[in-house]
């Protein structure tokens, strides 16, 4: 008796063993279950990724989230719209695309996530220098194929698992990412001229791997519905990827035209056009010492090495515009112009004139 009541006391950090009321003081402690352990690590067991919270919230901090991105949004829209025409043409049939979701992830655990069987093909955005990843999921592949070879309407696609692909299912599907990158490529040519071009085609993911595995990067996730028959097919862009031209994703979206404001820039030209320019015509220039300027006195007479004939130029401020001679015409001194205006001078005042 003696000891369990020290244990009691030992227990009770106050030194009692009952309150007041005559129940127990001390509370038993509390073990949290595994979802609430999972909740505070930031474990998601459903697979949702787009919202983590706790522990790897933190870890996961120094990525950098696609909605600093604006522009990224609009161009993948853009992708979905010439997407849904250009699949339409090559498959003959009702193609649906929609975009799932946009979300920021590392390169190591969208490899290590990826649901096999698989293609997977590994393009080389040209202008950018750079790699991205583009994953076929098995169904949209069967669906491919099945469309292209003539399956009849309302029957699922015969699947087969376990066995590799074909060569033709992998030159149909080669076909179709074929068209995929070239509507990517239209959809960032109002931001950028770019090229995507397929560098292979690889059905391990160790073999796809085009950055290192803790780099971020940009993943879209596209739907394509044929009717009963579809599938999913993910566009992987790393960071380094975008970074060159990461200054033209931050900017607002402001219309087709990607930022442009052509009615301001008509207006530009139109007042470039009206501008009043003072021109100068400049018979001679001498170099004379400091001290015989000074002692210039009225009456003296300065000799021009120029006669009648010679030419004059003729300058807007400090710039040469063109040549041309001295005459009268009336009671007024005249320049007549005797050449055209300088190559790059006309060429600037070209380009304002486009502006128009």
């Amino acid at each position: 008796m003696a000891e369990a009541a020290l244990a009691d006391t030992e227990d009770d950090p106050f030194g009692g063993t009952e309150s007041g009321d005559g129940r127990a003081g001390l509370m038993p402690e509390r073990v949290l279950n595994q979802e609430e352990i999972d909740s505070l690590l930031g474990f998601d067991m459903s697979g949702d990724d787009e919202e983590r919270s706790g522990i790897r919230a933190i870890i996961n901090s120094a990525l950098v989230s696609y909605e600093r991105l604006p522009m990224l949004e609009i161009v993948f829209d853009r992708l979905v719209r010439l997407m849904t025409t250009s699949l339409r043409n090559f498959t003959s049939d009702n193609v649906e695309v929609s975009l799932d979701n946009i979300s920021s992830i590392r390169f190591g655990d969208y490899l290590n996530s990826i649901p096999l069987p698989a293609i997977l093909a590994v393009f080389r955005a040209e202008e950018l220098d750079n790699y991205g990843l583009l994953t076929v999921d098995s169904n949209l592949i069967y669906s491919i194929v099945d469309v292209l070879l003539g399956g009849r309407r309302g029957t699922a696609a015969l699947r087969i698992e376990g066995r590799p692909y074909t060569t033709i299912e992998r030159v149909l599907v080669q076909r179709m990412v074929e068209v995929v990158l070239n509507d990517a490529k239209a959809a960032f040519e109002p931001l950028t001229p770019v090229h995507f071009n397929l560098d292979r085609l690889e059905t391990n993911p160790r073999f796809a791997a085009i950055a290192r595995p803790a780099n971020a990067a940009i993943l879209v996730k596209l739907r394509i519905d044929m009717e009963d028959r579809g599938g999913r097919i993910e566009l992987l862009l790393p960071y380094g990827t975008l970074e060159p031209i990461r200054k033209m994703l931050l900017q607002q979206f402001m219309g087709e035209k990607f930022g442009r404001d052509n009615i301001w820039e008509g207006h530009l030209a139109t007042e470039l056009w009206t501008t009043g320019t003072e021109v100068r015509a400049v018979l001679d220039e001498q170099q004379v010492p400091l001290s015989r300027v000074l002692n210039l006195k009225v009456g003296d007479t300065l000799m021009l090495n120029a006669t009648p004939n010679s030419e004059i130029s003729i300058r807007s401020g400090t710039i040469p515009l063109t040549t041309g001679r001295m005459g009268r015409k009336g009671q007024n001194i005249a320049v007549r112009v005797e050449a055209p205006v300088r190559a790059e001078i006309a060429e600037r005042l070209t380009k304002h004139r486009d502006l128009s």
